[in-house]
């Protein structure tokens, strides 16, 4: 597992992600943001459907996270609540396939904590790093 690099897709809401992405990819790699952690911006995280998360599986990733507002905080209302039921559903998905279910993981963040966004990505490469490749992945070619 030593020469494995895990492809993680985050989504991550627009309020959420707004401050921290302002310096752009050199500031977040500079703070320590995973270089294997793709970012995917939605305007809010509630829009984001099941089959987009299962999708990223599909297309090779190794886990999947979003990062929306707090539940009880979210600029759309209800958008981060709706996608924690989502994230839950792939969990359970995940489980029923013989997959780690921490494969997939929903983050509630204030807006403007950079330390914060960078830490969820930081736990989820440690995370799948230990787990190594998906199973979906196959055998590579």
């Amino acid at each position: 597992m030593s020469n494995f690099t895990p492809d993680i897709r985050a989504y991550c809401c627009h309020y959420t992600s707004q401050q921290t992405c302002a310096d752009g990819p050199e500031g977040l790699k500079k703070d320590g943001f995973p270089d294997c952690v793709v970012l995917n911006r939605i305007p809010c995280t509630g829009k984001l459907q099941i089959s987009t998360l299962l999708k990223a599986f599909e297309d090779g990733a190794d886990a999947v996270y979003v990062v929306g507002c707090p539940e009880d905080k979210c600029h759309n209302l209800m958008g981060s609540q709706r996608a924690a039921k989502r994230v839950g559903a792939v969990k359970k998905a995940l489980s029923e396939l013989s997959v780690e279910p921490e494969r997939a993981e929903m983050f509630h963040l204030e807006r403007g904590f950079h330390p914060e966004f960078v830490a969820a990505a930081v736990e989820m490469h440690k995370r799948v790093s230990a787990m190594g490749p998906c199973p979906f992945k196959g055998e590579e070619k």
